[in-house]
């Protein structure tokens, strides 16, 4: 981890705590927001912070951005869970999602209070909403299959859950390889009130996701929540894998080999594919508004203008 945390900030600081940070399409981009914003004196600053970091880390981290005047906040990626696990005693405040989730994805200071906020749920539900026509569970009586039962399938599944039934697949299906994150999911979602349709499978290979795709109906919507394509290479299924018929293929990923997509496309079944790209806007644009204090509206010419800045950096 970089020392440079631990230097008093002399600007407005957005810290951006991650594992590979310079790697990011935020790090060109956020100078060139923070103009656009307003904010022209504002800092973005990386932290690389390893897998299974020790408690002191974060509370080290957390400590830090309490007590400096000019730390403004954090973006937290692979360390949401361990670092709140870590330092909850820290926050003076945790919003409703940070503790349905037992995870933080934003640190932000509200007067002298520190907050812990889990925005992956509503930054999930805007992506969803960005690419699904309205009213279409009830239109087409779809379902949805995840592939994958880490953080944000977690979120996006928990605010699936708590919406009207209207607003909701036929049927949810979570698949894992791990039964650890399948009863920690199973967890999360028995705190949630409600009486959707929704089943978990524990999968051994991609030949086990392969079979859950079988028995969506067609207009279905496939998320690959895996990380492979970018935290490592491949694809939760295999190239025979038939994906339903006029349905979606929808991967968290913004960058990395999209080998999952190009399944969906060569699939030819009327597939639409769509990439982690506007996950990644809004999941930047609401934690910059939350810690900065500044108005970002989802849609819009201001939000279009900020996109419009950030394609330019976009890698695919």
């Amino acid at each position: 981890m970089s020392s440079t945390l631990f230097r008093p900030a002399t600007a407005p600081t957005l810290y951006f705590i991650g594992v590979t940070t310079k790697q990011s399409s935020i790090v060109p981009i956020f100078p060139k927001w923070a103009r656009r914003l307003g904010l022209d004196d504002a800092r973005l600053v990386g932290v690389d912070v390893p897998i299974g970091a020790s408690p002191d880390t974060y509370r080290d981290i957390v400590r830090f951005i309490k007590n400096d005047p000019l730390s403004m906040g954090a973006l937290i990626t692979t360390h949401k869970i361990d670092l709140l696990a870590a330092s909850r005693d820290l926050f003076d405040k945790l919003d409703p999602y940070a503790h349905l989730l037992g995870e933080i994805s934003c640190i932000s200071k509200q007067g002298e209070q520190l907050v812990g906020h889990a925005k992956d749920a509503v930054t999930g539900r805007r992506a969803l909403n960005a690419f699904l026509p309205d009213g279409y569970w009830k239109k087409t009586g779809a379902e949805m299959l995840f592939l994958g039962a880490g953080g944000a399938t977690v979120a996006t599944t928990s605010l699936l859950l708590a919406a009207p039934k209207d607003e909701q697949p036929a049927r949810i299906t979570v698949t894992d390889v791990d039964p650890g994150r399948i009863r920690s999911i199973q967890t999360v979602h028995d705190r949630v009130e409600h009486d959707a349709n929704i089943q978990y499978l524990l999968v051994r290979d991609a030949a086990g996701n392969d079979t859950a795709m079988q028995t969506l109906p067609a207009r279905s919507v496939v998320i690959n929540g895996t990380g492979m394509g970018k935290d490592r290479p491949g694809s939760p299924i295999s190239d025979p894998a038939v994906f339903p018929e006029n349905g979606y293929a929808w991967d968290y990923n913004y960058r990395g080999d999209f080998l999952f997509l190009k399944q969906a496309e060569q699939c030819r079944r009327g597939v639409k594919t769509v990439d982690g790209w506007t996950y990644f806007l809004y999941g930047w644009t609401s934690i910059i508004a939350e810690v900065f204090g500044v108005a970002i509206p989802e849609e819009g010419p201001e939000f279009e203008a900020l996109s419009d800045i950030a394609a330019a950096y976009r890698r695919r």
